[in-house]
C-alpha cells in the first residue's frame, strides 16, 4: 500500500493561523485544564502534581471517612 501525503489546496484558510497573523493574538484553548486535586484551572506550564492538595493524606482520609459515614458502612 502506498502512503499518498495529504496537502491542504491552495484555497483552504486555516482561519486561527490566520486570525493569530491578522490580530498576533493567540486563540485561547477551547476547555481549560483543571486539577484533578483542586479543580483549580491549571495555567501555561503548571502541571497537577505541583499542586498543595496532590498529598494531602488528612484530606483524602476525611473524604473517605465522609463517604463510608453517608453509605452507612460506619
Amino acid at each position: 500500500m502506498v502512503e499518498k501525503p495529504i496537502t491542504a489546496s491552495r484555497n483552504v484558510v486555516d482561519l486561527s493561523r490566520y486570525r493569530e497573523r491578522t490580530t498576533g493574538v493567540r486563540a485561547p484553548a477551547l476547555s481549560p485544564r483543571i486539577c484533578r486535586h483542586c479543580s483549580a484551572v491549571l495555567l501555561e506550564g503548571e502541571r497537577e502534581e505541583e499542586c498543595s492538595s496532590a498529598f494531602n493524606s488528612d484530606a483524602l482520609r476525611l473524604r473517605w471517612q465522609a463517604a463510608q459515614i453517608l453509605r452507612g458502612l460506619v
